[in-house]
Protein backbone atom coordinates (compact mmCIF):
# COMPACT_ATOMS: atom_id res chain seq x y z
CA UNK A 1 0.00 0.00 0.00
CA UNK A 2 1.20 3.36 -1.24
CA UNK A 3 2.11 5.21 2.03
CA UNK A 4 -0.51 8.92 2.07
CA UNK A 5 0.87 12.50 3.36
CA UNK A 6 -0.76 12.37 6.57
CA UNK A 7 0.21 9.77 7.99
CA UNK A 8 3.53 9.51 6.39
CA UNK A 9 5.41 12.66 5.72
CA UNK A 10 9.29 11.87 6.49
CA UNK A 11 11.04 11.19 3.34
CA UNK A 12 10.82 13.34 0.52
CA UNK A 13 9.19 16.49 0.27
CA UNK A 14 9.79 18.72 -2.91
CA UNK A 15 10.84 22.47 -2.46
CA UNK A 16 7.57 24.76 -2.57
CA UNK A 17 7.89 27.01 -5.43
CA UNK A 18 6.08 30.77 -5.47
CA UNK A 19 3.06 31.75 -7.71
CA UNK A 20 1.89 35.18 -7.91
CA UNK A 21 2.58 36.57 -4.21
CA UNK A 22 1.59 33.38 -2.80
CA UNK A 23 3.34 30.00 -2.22
CA UNK A 24 2.51 27.01 -3.21
CA UNK A 25 2.91 24.12 -0.70
CA UNK A 26 4.39 20.88 -3.06
CA UNK A 27 3.93 17.82 -0.82
CA UNK A 28 6.39 14.68 0.43
CA UNK A 29 7.23 11.26 -0.93
CA UNK A 30 5.00 11.12 -4.57
CA UNK A 31 3.83 8.24 -6.31
CA UNK A 32 3.08 6.94 -9.42
CA UNK A 33 1.24 8.47 -12.22
CA UNK A 34 -1.72 8.52 -14.81
CA UNK A 35 -3.83 7.77 -18.04
CA UNK A 36 -6.41 9.20 -20.11
CA UNK A 37 -9.28 10.84 -18.83
CA UNK A 38 -11.54 7.88 -19.36
CA UNK A 39 -15.01 8.84 -20.98
CA UNK A 40 -17.43 6.50 -22.11
CA UNK A 41 -16.83 5.50 -25.58
CA UNK A 42 -18.56 7.70 -28.77
CA UNK A 43 -20.80 8.93 -28.76
CA UNK A 44 -21.23 8.89 -24.82
CA UNK A 45 -18.33 10.96 -24.40
CA UNK A 46 -19.09 13.82 -25.84
CA UNK A 47 -21.26 14.49 -23.36
CA UNK A 48 -19.31 14.78 -20.41
CA UNK A 49 -17.27 17.14 -22.42
CA UNK A 50 -16.65 20.70 -21.11
CA UNK A 51 -17.01 22.34 -24.53
CA UNK A 52 -19.17 25.67 -25.22
CA UNK A 53 -22.59 25.25 -26.58
CA UNK A 54 -21.37 26.72 -29.85
CA UNK A 55 -18.67 26.99 -31.94
CA UNK A 56 -16.68 24.86 -34.52
CA UNK A 57 -16.90 21.43 -35.25
CA UNK A 58 -13.77 19.02 -35.90
CA UNK A 59 -14.28 15.94 -37.94
CA UNK A 60 -11.92 13.14 -39.29
CA UNK A 61 -10.97 9.88 -39.69
CA UNK A 62 -7.95 7.19 -38.02
CA UNK A 63 -7.06 4.52 -40.44
CA UNK A 64 -3.53 2.84 -40.39
CA UNK A 65 -0.93 3.07 -43.33
CA UNK A 66 -2.44 0.66 -45.42
CA UNK A 67 -5.47 2.97 -45.29
CA UNK A 68 -8.22 0.81 -43.17
CA UNK A 69 -9.91 2.14 -41.03
CA UNK A 70 -8.96 2.24 -37.11
CA UNK A 71 -12.54 1.39 -35.10
CA UNK A 72 -12.46 2.29 -31.17
CA UNK A 73 -9.19 4.19 -31.24
CA UNK A 74 -9.02 6.73 -28.47
CA UNK A 75 -8.41 10.58 -30.24
CA UNK A 76 -7.33 13.47 -27.56
CA UNK A 77 -7.87 17.15 -27.99
CA UNK A 78 -5.95 19.27 -25.90
CA UNK A 79 -5.69 23.76 -26.00
CA UNK A 80 -5.19 26.24 -23.91
CA UNK A 81 -9.22 26.95 -24.65
CA UNK A 82 -10.34 24.07 -23.00
CA UNK A 83 -10.36 23.68 -19.53
CA UNK A 84 -9.52 20.34 -19.67
CA UNK A 85 -8.88 17.41 -22.04
CA UNK A 86 -11.65 16.37 -24.80
CA UNK A 87 -11.42 12.74 -25.60
CA UNK A 88 -13.71 10.67 -27.99
CA UNK A 89 -13.59 7.62 -29.64
CA UNK A 90 -13.97 6.84 -33.47
CA UNK A 91 -16.82 4.36 -34.42
CA UNK A 92 -16.70 1.29 -36.62
CA UNK A 93 -15.42 3.54 -39.76
CA UNK A 94 -12.94 4.78 -38.22
CA UNK A 95 -14.33 8.62 -37.65
CA UNK A 96 -14.75 10.65 -34.90
CA UNK A 97 -16.32 14.46 -34.22
CA UNK A 98 -15.70 16.87 -31.29
CA UNK A 99 -18.21 19.58 -31.18
CA UNK A 100 -18.62 22.95 -29.94
CA UNK A 101 -14.79 23.90 -30.21
CA UNK A 102 -14.10 27.30 -28.77
CA UNK A 103 -11.37 29.04 -30.96
CA UNK A 104 -7.97 28.71 -29.98
CA UNK A 105 -5.00 26.76 -31.04
CA UNK A 106 -4.91 22.83 -30.65
CA UNK A 107 -3.16 19.73 -30.55
CA UNK A 108 -4.80 16.45 -31.94
CA UNK A 109 -3.68 12.62 -31.97
CA UNK A 110 -4.84 9.37 -31.72
CA UNK A 111 -3.81 6.12 -30.18
CA UNK A 112 -4.80 2.52 -29.49
CA UNK A 113 -2.54 1.07 -27.06
CA UNK A 114 1.17 1.04 -27.80
CA UNK A 115 0.05 2.48 -31.54
CA UNK A 116 0.06 6.42 -32.22
CA UNK A 117 -0.37 8.88 -34.88
CA UNK A 118 1.28 11.82 -35.43
CA UNK A 119 0.39 15.52 -33.20
CA UNK A 120 -1.49 17.70 -35.76
CA UNK A 121 -1.58 21.14 -34.67
CA UNK A 122 -4.88 23.03 -35.38
CA UNK A 123 -6.02 26.76 -35.27
CA UNK A 124 -9.75 27.28 -34.91
CA UNK A 125 -10.65 30.83 -35.84
CA UNK A 126 -14.08 31.26 -36.23
CA UNK A 127 -17.26 28.97 -35.94
CA UNK A 128 -18.04 26.66 -38.45
CA UNK A 129 -16.44 23.04 -39.69
CA UNK A 130 -13.33 23.09 -40.65
CA UNK A 131 -11.82 20.38 -43.02
CA UNK A 132 -11.75 17.20 -41.93
CA UNK A 133 -8.43 16.02 -40.37
CA UNK A 134 -6.80 12.32 -41.03
CA UNK A 135 -4.72 10.73 -38.46
CA UNK A 136 -2.49 7.64 -39.18
CA UNK A 137 -1.47 5.04 -36.72
CA UNK A 138 2.13 3.26 -37.12
CA UNK A 139 -0.09 -0.11 -37.63
CA UNK A 140 -3.29 -1.74 -37.38
CA UNK A 141 -5.20 -4.52 -35.00
CA UNK A 142 -7.03 -4.54 -31.78
CA UNK A 143 -6.38 -6.61 -28.94
CA UNK A 144 -8.78 -7.96 -26.64
CA UNK A 145 -9.49 -6.65 -22.73
CA UNK A 146 -7.48 -9.54 -21.11
CA UNK A 147 -5.54 -11.25 -23.53
CA UNK A 148 -2.99 -11.15 -26.43
CA UNK A 149 -4.53 -11.28 -29.55
CA UNK A 150 -1.39 -13.31 -31.14
CA UNK A 151 0.90 -14.02 -28.85
CA UNK A 152 3.35 -14.87 -31.26
CA UNK A 153 3.80 -11.32 -32.29
CA UNK A 154 4.25 -10.61 -28.56
CA UNK A 155 6.78 -13.40 -28.15
CA UNK A 156 8.81 -11.61 -31.41
CA UNK A 157 8.36 -8.47 -29.76
CA UNK A 158 10.28 -9.91 -26.40
CA UNK A 159 12.73 -11.78 -28.54
CA UNK A 160 14.12 -8.72 -30.31
CA UNK A 161 12.84 -5.18 -28.78
CA UNK A 162 15.28 -2.22 -30.47
CA UNK A 163 17.22 -2.28 -27.21
CA UNK A 164 19.83 -4.25 -25.65
CA UNK A 165 21.11 -3.85 -22.14
CA UNK A 166 24.95 -4.16 -21.84
CA UNK A 167 25.79 -3.51 -18.51
CA UNK A 168 25.54 -1.10 -15.39
CA UNK A 169 27.13 2.13 -14.17
CA UNK A 170 27.07 4.06 -11.54
CA UNK A 171 23.91 7.01 -11.05
CA UNK A 172 23.71 10.25 -13.34
CA UNK A 173 20.67 12.42 -13.86
CA UNK A 174 20.76 10.49 -17.34
CA UNK A 175 17.31 8.73 -17.75
CA UNK A 176 15.75 11.74 -15.55
CA UNK A 177 14.27 14.53 -16.81
CA UNK A 178 13.24 17.56 -14.95
CA UNK A 179 14.18 19.43 -11.45
CA UNK A 180 15.71 17.60 -8.79
CA UNK A 181 12.59 17.83 -7.33
CA UNK A 182 11.09 16.07 -10.02
CA UNK A 183 13.91 13.16 -10.30
CA UNK A 184 13.46 12.40 -6.33
CA UNK A 185 9.46 12.36 -7.54
CA UNK A 186 10.30 10.40 -10.30
CA UNK A 187 12.34 7.71 -8.16
CA UNK A 188 9.86 7.69 -5.28
CA UNK A 189 7.29 7.13 -8.12
CA UNK A 190 9.51 3.76 -9.30
CA UNK A 191 10.24 2.28 -5.70
CA UNK A 192 6.45 2.39 -5.21
CA UNK A 193 5.77 0.95 -8.62
CA UNK A 194 8.08 -1.89 -7.13
CA UNK A 195 4.95 -2.72 -4.64
CA UNK A 196 2.75 -3.23 -7.49
CA UNK A 197 4.47 -6.24 -8.98
CA UNK A 198 3.98 -9.86 -9.10
CA UNK A 199 3.07 -11.27 -5.24
CA UNK A 200 4.99 -14.83 -5.64
CA UNK A 201 2.55 -16.28 -7.60
CA UNK A 202 2.99 -20.14 -8.32
CA UNK A 203 1.15 -21.25 -11.33
CA UNK A 204 -0.85 -24.14 -11.34
CA UNK A 205 2.59 -26.41 -12.71
CA UNK A 206 5.03 -25.65 -10.31
CA UNK A 207 2.72 -23.54 -7.27
CA UNK A 208 1.76 -25.08 -3.91
CA UNK A 209 -0.06 -27.69 -4.07
CA UNK A 210 -3.44 -26.70 -1.85
CA UNK A 211 -3.62 -25.39 1.49
CA UNK A 212 -2.67 -26.41 4.94
CA UNK A 213 -6.15 -26.78 5.77
CA UNK A 214 -6.51 -29.34 3.14
CA UNK A 215 -4.08 -31.56 4.32
CA UNK A 216 -5.21 -34.55 5.82
CA UNK A 217 -1.87 -34.96 8.48
CA UNK A 218 -1.79 -33.21 11.70
CA UNK A 219 1.57 -31.75 12.79
CA UNK A 220 2.13 -34.09 15.48
CA UNK A 221 1.42 -36.72 13.16
CA UNK A 222 3.57 -35.78 10.13
CA UNK A 223 6.66 -34.58 13.12
CA UNK A 224 6.13 -38.44 14.24
CA UNK A 225 6.00 -39.71 10.97
CA UNK A 226 10.15 -37.70 10.50
CA UNK A 227 11.24 -39.14 13.55
CA UNK A 228 10.28 -43.30 12.58
CA UNK A 229 12.51 -41.84 9.10
CA UNK A 230 14.34 -38.88 9.45
CA UNK A 231 16.41 -39.46 6.39
CA UNK A 232 13.60 -40.81 4.42
CA UNK A 233 12.16 -38.79 1.39
CA UNK A 234 8.43 -38.85 1.80
CA UNK A 235 7.96 -38.16 5.87
CA UNK A 236 10.35 -34.61 5.35
CA UNK A 237 8.73 -33.60 2.02
CA UNK A 238 5.08 -33.83 3.66
CA UNK A 239 6.07 -32.02 6.94
CA UNK A 240 8.05 -29.69 5.05
CA UNK A 241 5.18 -28.62 2.32
CA UNK A 242 3.10 -28.59 5.08
CA UNK A 243 4.93 -25.60 6.62
CA UNK A 244 5.12 -23.99 3.85
CA UNK A 245 1.72 -24.02 2.78
CA UNK A 246 1.31 -22.76 6.07
CA UNK A 247 3.78 -19.87 5.79
CA UNK A 248 6.14 -20.86 8.08
CA UNK A 249 9.19 -20.82 5.65
CA UNK A 250 11.98 -21.33 8.43
CA UNK A 251 10.59 -24.31 9.54
CA UNK A 252 10.19 -25.49 6.28
CA UNK A 253 13.57 -25.07 4.88
CA UNK A 254 15.34 -28.38 7.24
CA UNK A 255 12.83 -30.69 6.07
CA UNK A 256 12.22 -29.78 2.76
CA UNK A 257 16.50 -29.98 2.66
CA UNK A 258 16.35 -33.28 4.20
CA UNK A 259 14.20 -34.50 1.32
CA UNK A 260 16.28 -33.20 -1.43
CA UNK A 261 19.30 -35.07 0.32
CA UNK A 262 16.77 -38.06 -0.26
CA UNK A 263 16.19 -37.47 -3.78
CA UNK A 264 17.80 -34.58 -5.12
CA UNK A 265 15.84 -35.31 -8.50
CA UNK A 266 12.60 -35.13 -7.28
CA UNK A 267 11.52 -31.48 -8.58
CA UNK A 268 8.12 -30.88 -6.71
CA UNK A 269 10.56 -30.89 -3.55
CA UNK A 270 13.24 -29.21 -5.31
CA UNK A 271 10.97 -26.32 -6.50
CA UNK A 272 9.25 -26.05 -2.63
CA UNK A 273 12.53 -25.91 -1.02
CA UNK A 274 13.50 -23.29 -3.49
CA UNK A 275 10.41 -21.44 -2.41
CA UNK A 276 10.70 -21.55 1.16
CA UNK A 277 14.40 -20.17 0.83
CA UNK A 278 13.32 -17.74 -1.33
CA UNK A 279 10.60 -16.47 1.27
CA UNK A 280 12.53 -17.20 4.02
CA UNK A 281 14.92 -14.61 2.55
CA UNK A 282 17.92 -16.62 2.20
CA UNK A 283 18.54 -15.23 -1.99
CA UNK A 284 21.43 -17.06 -2.81
CA UNK A 285 20.29 -20.53 -1.77
CA UNK A 286 17.18 -19.98 -3.80
CA UNK A 287 18.69 -18.74 -6.73
CA UNK A 288 20.69 -21.72 -6.97
CA UNK A 289 18.18 -23.88 -6.48
CA UNK A 290 16.03 -22.16 -9.38
CA UNK A 291 18.94 -22.71 -11.77
CA UNK A 292 19.28 -25.88 -10.98
CA UNK A 293 15.43 -26.64 -11.77
CA UNK A 294 15.57 -24.51 -15.14
CA UNK A 295 18.67 -26.38 -16.23
CA UNK A 296 16.20 -29.54 -15.74
CA UNK A 297 13.13 -28.07 -16.99
CA UNK A 298 12.46 -24.33 -19.02
CA UNK A 299 9.71 -22.41 -17.67
CA UNK A 300 8.77 -18.59 -17.59
CA UNK A 301 7.81 -18.96 -13.74
CA UNK A 302 11.58 -19.78 -12.86
CA UNK A 303 13.15 -17.00 -14.91
CA UNK A 304 10.91 -14.47 -13.45
CA UNK A 305 12.00 -15.65 -10.20
CA UNK A 306 15.59 -15.88 -10.81
CA UNK A 307 15.56 -12.13 -12.31
CA UNK A 308 13.56 -10.64 -8.69
CA UNK A 309 16.24 -13.07 -7.12
CA UNK A 310 19.05 -11.90 -9.23
CA UNK A 311 17.53 -8.14 -8.37
CA UNK A 312 17.70 -8.77 -4.47
CA UNK A 313 21.67 -10.35 -4.95
CA UNK A 314 22.55 -6.87 -6.44
CA UNK A 315 22.79 -8.20 -10.05
CA UNK A 316 20.18 -6.56 -12.08
CA UNK A 317 22.14 -7.34 -15.30
CA UNK A 318 21.22 -10.96 -14.91
CA UNK A 319 18.25 -9.87 -13.58
CA UNK A 320 16.83 -7.40 -16.68
CA UNK A 321 17.81 -10.47 -18.96
CA UNK A 322 15.96 -13.08 -17.10
CA UNK A 323 12.70 -10.60 -17.46
CA UNK A 324 13.10 -10.62 -20.61
CA UNK A 325 13.61 -14.22 -21.13
CA UNK A 326 10.72 -14.97 -18.52
CA UNK A 327 8.40 -12.63 -21.52
CA UNK A 328 9.85 -14.09 -24.39
CA UNK A 329 8.73 -17.52 -23.26
CA UNK A 330 5.11 -16.34 -21.57
CA UNK A 331 4.11 -12.76 -22.91
CA UNK A 332 1.65 -12.53 -19.64
CA UNK A 333 0.66 -9.48 -17.94
CA UNK A 334 3.29 -10.13 -14.72
CA UNK A 335 6.30 -11.04 -16.53
CA UNK A 336 6.00 -7.76 -19.11
CA UNK A 337 5.08 -5.71 -15.86
CA UNK A 338 8.35 -7.53 -14.29
CA UNK A 339 10.44 -6.77 -17.14
CA UNK A 340 9.39 -2.68 -17.67
CA UNK A 341 9.89 -2.30 -14.11
CA UNK A 342 13.17 -3.77 -13.88
CA UNK A 343 14.17 -1.20 -16.40
CA UNK A 344 12.45 1.50 -15.02
CA UNK A 345 14.50 1.05 -11.68
CA UNK A 346 17.23 1.40 -13.27
CA UNK A 347 16.84 4.36 -15.32
CA UNK A 348 15.70 2.83 -18.72
CA UNK A 349 13.10 5.01 -18.78
CA UNK A 350 12.83 5.11 -22.38
CA UNK A 351 12.94 1.35 -23.01
CA UNK A 352 10.97 0.51 -19.77
CA UNK A 353 8.06 3.05 -21.41
CA UNK A 354 8.65 0.67 -24.68
CA UNK A 355 7.88 -2.74 -22.97
CA UNK A 356 4.97 -1.27 -20.86
CA UNK A 357 3.20 0.41 -23.78
CA UNK A 358 3.52 -3.46 -25.58
CA UNK A 359 1.79 -4.64 -22.35
CA UNK A 360 -0.64 -1.68 -21.97
CA UNK A 361 -1.79 -2.66 -25.44
CA UNK A 362 -1.72 -6.71 -24.59
CA UNK A 363 -3.55 -6.08 -21.36
CA UNK A 364 -5.75 -2.75 -21.72
CA UNK A 365 -7.58 -3.43 -18.57
CA UNK A 366 -4.36 -3.86 -16.54
CA UNK A 367 -4.97 -0.49 -13.88
CA UNK A 368 -1.21 -1.99 -12.90
CA UNK A 369 0.22 -1.89 -16.51
CA UNK A 370 -1.07 2.34 -16.53
CA UNK A 371 0.45 2.85 -13.67
CA UNK A 372 3.57 1.92 -14.42
CA UNK A 373 3.79 2.99 -17.66
CA UNK A 374 2.64 7.00 -16.31
CA UNK A 375 5.82 6.13 -13.80
CA UNK A 376 8.20 5.67 -16.98
CA UNK A 377 6.00 9.05 -18.60
CA UNK A 378 7.35 10.89 -15.72
CA UNK A 379 10.38 9.99 -15.22
CA UNK A 380 10.88 11.40 -18.82
CA UNK A 381 9.00 14.68 -18.22
CA UNK A 382 5.85 13.57 -20.04
CA UNK A 383 3.61 15.07 -17.56
CA UNK A 384 -0.03 15.13 -18.71
CA UNK A 385 0.30 11.81 -20.35
CA UNK A 386 1.51 10.86 -17.05
CA UNK A 387 -1.53 11.92 -15.61
CA UNK A 388 -3.61 10.36 -18.67
CA UNK A 389 -2.92 7.54 -18.03
CA UNK A 390 -2.96 7.14 -14.37
CA UNK A 391 -6.66 8.53 -14.29
CA UNK A 392 -7.25 5.73 -16.87
CA UNK A 393 -5.84 3.00 -13.99
CA UNK A 394 -8.39 4.83 -11.71
CA UNK A 395 -11.05 4.55 -14.05
CA UNK A 396 -10.45 0.78 -14.29
CA UNK A 397 -10.29 0.35 -10.39
CA UNK A 398 -12.34 3.22 -8.80
CA UNK A 399 -12.00 1.48 -5.49
CA UNK A 400 -8.62 1.34 -5.63
CA UNK A 401 -7.62 4.25 -3.11
CA UNK A 402 -3.63 3.51 -3.71
CA UNK A 403 -4.78 5.13 -7.22
CA UNK A 404 -5.90 8.06 -5.86
CA UNK A 405 -2.97 8.70 -3.41
CA UNK A 406 -0.57 8.69 -6.75
CA UNK A 407 -2.90 10.98 -8.62
CA UNK A 408 -2.66 13.52 -5.77
CA UNK A 409 1.20 13.07 -4.83
CA UNK A 410 2.17 13.58 -8.76
CA UNK A 411 -0.61 16.87 -9.36
CA UNK A 412 1.37 18.50 -6.74
CA UNK A 413 4.98 17.19 -8.02
CA UNK A 414 4.27 18.06 -11.75
CA UNK A 415 5.33 21.86 -13.10
CA UNK A 416 1.82 22.67 -14.14
CA UNK A 417 -1.50 21.59 -13.32
CA UNK A 418 -2.66 18.28 -15.04
CA UNK A 419 -5.30 16.76 -16.83
CA UNK A 420 -8.40 14.89 -15.22
CA UNK A 421 -6.64 14.95 -11.71
CA UNK A 422 -9.54 17.44 -9.90
CA UNK A 423 -12.43 15.25 -11.48
CA UNK A 424 -10.59 11.51 -9.81
CA UNK A 425 -9.85 13.44 -6.73
CA UNK A 426 -13.30 15.10 -6.11
CA UNK A 427 -14.70 11.12 -6.43
CA UNK A 428 -11.87 10.00 -4.29
CA UNK A 429 -13.47 12.12 -1.50
CA UNK A 430 -17.21 11.29 -2.45
CA UNK A 431 -15.92 7.82 -1.91
CA UNK A 432 -13.89 8.08 0.94
CA UNK A 433 -15.08 11.17 3.02
CA UNK A 434 -13.54 10.20 6.15
CA UNK A 435 -10.26 9.47 4.44
CA UNK A 436 -7.28 11.98 5.54
CA UNK A 437 -5.58 11.73 2.26
CA UNK A 438 -9.12 12.30 0.00
CA UNK A 439 -9.71 15.99 2.19
CA UNK A 440 -6.06 16.69 1.45
CA UNK A 441 -5.40 16.30 -2.04
CA UNK A 442 -8.32 17.02 -3.51
CA UNK A 443 -7.92 20.56 -1.69
CA UNK A 444 -4.35 20.94 -3.40
CA UNK A 445 -5.45 20.12 -6.65
CA UNK A 446 -8.28 22.43 -6.45
CA UNK A 447 -5.09 25.52 -5.41
CA UNK A 448 -3.22 24.21 -8.48
CA UNK A 449 -5.45 24.24 -10.98
CA UNK A 450 -7.40 27.81 -9.88
CA UNK A 451 -3.67 28.95 -10.69
CA UNK A 452 -2.67 32.63 -9.80
CA UNK A 453 -6.53 33.84 -8.88
CA UNK A 454 -7.71 31.53 -6.37
CA UNK A 455 -11.35 32.41 -6.19
CA UNK A 456 -12.59 33.35 -2.17
CA UNK A 457 -15.33 30.52 -2.51
CA UNK A 458 -12.87 28.03 -3.87
CA UNK A 459 -10.73 29.15 -1.24
CA UNK A 460 -12.84 28.94 1.89
CA UNK A 461 -13.60 25.08 0.28
CA UNK A 462 -10.03 24.61 0.01
CA UNK A 463 -9.46 25.93 3.82
CA UNK A 464 -12.32 23.56 4.83
CA UNK A 465 -10.59 20.14 2.75
CA UNK A 466 -7.63 20.88 4.64
CA UNK A 467 -9.12 21.55 7.82
CA UNK A 468 -11.05 17.84 7.67
CA UNK A 469 -7.62 16.73 6.96
CA UNK A 470 -6.03 17.43 9.86
CA UNK A 471 -9.27 16.61 12.04
CA UNK A 472 -9.66 13.36 10.74
CA UNK A 473 -5.84 12.42 11.29
CA UNK A 474 -4.17 14.61 13.51
CA UNK A 475 -0.77 13.32 12.39
CA UNK A 476 -1.28 15.04 9.18
CA UNK A 477 1.80 16.93 8.64
CA UNK A 478 1.20 18.43 5.22
CA UNK A 479 -2.29 19.51 5.87
CA UNK A 480 -1.26 21.71 8.90
CA UNK A 481 1.81 22.99 6.68
CA UNK A 482 -0.37 24.04 3.76
CA UNK A 483 -2.91 25.59 6.36
CA UNK A 484 -0.05 27.75 7.83
CA UNK A 485 0.94 29.09 4.28
CA UNK A 486 -2.70 30.08 3.96
CA UNK A 487 -2.85 32.43 6.93
CA UNK A 488 0.76 33.45 5.85
CA UNK A 489 -0.58 34.22 2.36
CA UNK A 490 -3.08 36.40 4.69
CA UNK A 491 -0.10 37.58 6.95
CA UNK A 492 -1.77 35.78 9.58
CA UNK A 493 1.63 35.05 11.46
CA UNK A 494 0.28 33.85 15.03
CA UNK A 495 -2.30 31.89 13.14
CA UNK A 496 0.49 30.68 10.86
CA UNK A 497 2.60 29.90 13.78
CA UNK A 498 0.02 27.94 15.55
CA UNK A 499 -0.31 25.43 12.13
CA UNK A 500 3.41 25.37 11.98
CA UNK A 501 4.01 23.97 15.42
CA UNK A 502 1.38 21.55 14.71
CA UNK A 503 3.10 19.94 11.54
CA UNK A 504 6.04 20.27 13.11
CA UNK A 505 4.67 18.15 16.11
CA UNK A 506 3.54 15.59 13.44
CA UNK A 507 6.53 15.11 11.73
CA UNK A 508 9.83 16.58 13.14
CA UNK A 509 11.89 16.08 10.07
CA UNK A 510 9.56 18.19 7.63
CA UNK A 511 12.00 20.40 7.11
CA UNK A 512 9.77 22.69 4.82
CA UNK A 513 7.90 23.47 7.83
CA UNK A 514 10.85 24.70 10.19
CA UNK A 515 11.78 26.98 7.34
CA UNK A 516 7.88 28.23 7.08
CA UNK A 517 7.97 28.40 10.77
CA UNK A 518 11.05 30.64 10.70
CA UNK A 519 9.89 33.08 8.19
CA UNK A 520 6.47 33.77 10.61
CA UNK A 521 8.74 34.16 13.63
CA UNK A 522 10.57 36.82 11.58
CA UNK A 523 7.78 38.46 11.03
CA UNK A 524 6.55 38.49 14.02
CA UNK A 525 9.52 39.45 15.63
CA UNK A 526 10.98 36.77 17.41
CA UNK A 527 14.40 36.96 15.66
CA UNK A 528 16.04 34.41 17.68
CA UNK A 529 13.43 31.87 17.55
CA UNK A 530 13.68 32.58 13.39
CA UNK A 531 17.35 31.76 13.82
CA UNK A 532 16.52 28.31 15.19
CA UNK A 533 14.13 27.05 12.97
CA UNK A 534 16.30 28.18 10.10
CA UNK A 535 19.32 26.45 11.66
CA UNK A 536 16.96 23.06 12.06
CA UNK A 537 15.45 23.37 8.55
CA UNK A 538 19.32 23.85 7.12
CA UNK A 539 20.45 20.50 9.41
CA UNK A 540 17.83 18.71 8.36
CA UNK A 541 18.00 19.30 4.71
CA UNK A 542 21.03 18.49 4.64
CA UNK A 543 20.64 15.35 6.12
CA UNK A 544 17.82 14.17 3.70
CA UNK A 545 19.72 15.12 0.75
CA UNK A 546 22.80 13.12 1.84
CA UNK A 547 20.16 10.22 2.82
CA UNK A 548 19.06 10.34 -1.27
CA UNK A 549 22.36 10.71 -2.89
CA UNK A 550 23.20 7.36 -0.92
CA UNK A 551 20.41 5.80 -2.08
CA UNK A 552 20.66 6.84 -5.59
CA UNK A 553 24.58 5.73 -5.61
CA UNK A 554 22.92 2.15 -4.65
CA UNK A 555 20.89 1.98 -7.23
CA UNK A 556 22.97 0.86 -10.55
CA UNK A 557 21.68 2.13 -14.06
CA UNK A 558 21.43 0.35 -17.47
CA UNK A 559 23.87 1.04 -19.84
CA UNK A 560 21.45 0.69 -23.28
CA UNK A 561 22.65 0.34 -26.57
CA UNK A 562 20.85 -1.15 -29.62
CA UNK A 563 21.09 -4.97 -30.36
CA UNK A 564 24.04 -4.51 -33.10
CA UNK A 565 25.90 -2.69 -30.55
CA UNK A 566 25.37 -5.47 -28.17
CA UNK A 567 27.09 -7.71 -30.29
CA UNK A 568 29.96 -5.61 -31.10
CA UNK A 569 30.27 -5.19 -27.35
CA UNK A 570 30.52 -8.91 -26.53
CA UNK A 571 32.93 -9.65 -29.35
CA UNK A 572 35.48 -7.68 -27.65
Amino acid sequence: MLPDPCSFTGRLRIPQRAKAGRVFQASGFVSILATILLLPTAPAAQGTQSAEPEGATLRGTVHDRAGKPAGNVRVVLLGDSLRGVRETSTNAAGGFVFSGVATGAFTLTANAGSLRSATILLTVSAPGEPPPVDLVLDASGKRSASAPEDAGEAMQFADKPDFAIAAVTDWTAAGGHGSDATLRTSEALTREAVTLGPKDAQPAETGLRGTASEGKESESALSAAVEKDPNGFGANHRLGLFYLQAGRYQEAIPPLRAAYRADSANYDNEYDLMQALKMAGDAAQARDHVRQLLARRQSADLHRMEGELDEKLADPLSAVHEFQEAASEDPSEDNYFAWGLELLLHRAVWQAKEVFDKGAGLYPQSSRMLTARGAALFAGAQYDEAALDLCRASDLNPENVETYLVLGKVEIAAPNPLPCVVEKLARFKKLQPANSPASYYYAMALLKQQGQDVDPQTMEHVKDLLTQAVTLDPKCADGYLELGNLSADEKQWAQAIGYYLNAIQANPNLSEAHYRLGVAYGHSGEKAKAAEQFQLHATIAREQAAEIERQREAVKQFLVVSPGQMGKQQAR
